[in-house]
């Protein structure tokens, strides 16, 4: 069942898709066959990382992105893919990337239900 989001939250997630790059799960099967480096940030929150999440991705919370992607030394222009549930909250989190300087962020719309939905590799439990 879908969420229904608030409006103010739709606004804010609006501005960042408008500024930022988005894929989908198909996309995302290309990249990961492509050969070239991929950095994969689960956004979600750790009980939902934890719950299951793309094989190999990162975990980096929405809520603490911005403090911590840097511990993670990933160059400016590493290709990073965002995710989270849906692909609200990884639209802001791209946008606040791409503020800082990375240069090759997207968001996957879909999310994690696009993951499921395309059969790509994942981690459960």
């Amino acid at each position: 069942m879908a969420k229904k989001h608030n409006p103010r939250f739709l606004a804010i997630v609006e501005a960042a898709r408008n500024e930022i790059a988005e894929c989908e799960a198909s996309d995302v099967r290309k990249m990961m066959d492509d050969g070239a480096p991929l950095v994969v940030v689960d956004v979600r929150e750790r009980h939902e990382f934890e719950a299951g999440h793309l094989e190999g991705a990162v975990h980096i919370g929405k809520g603490v992105i911005e403090r911590d992607v840097e511990k993670h030394d990933f160059a400016d222009d590493a290709r990073i893919v965002l995710y989270c549930g849906g692909g609200y909250r990884s639209a802001i989190a791209a946008k606040s990337l791409q503020d800082m300087g990375w240069t090759n962020v997207a968001s996957l719309w879909g999310g994690w239900r696009g993951i499921l939905a395309e059969g790509l590799p994942i981690w459960t439990p």
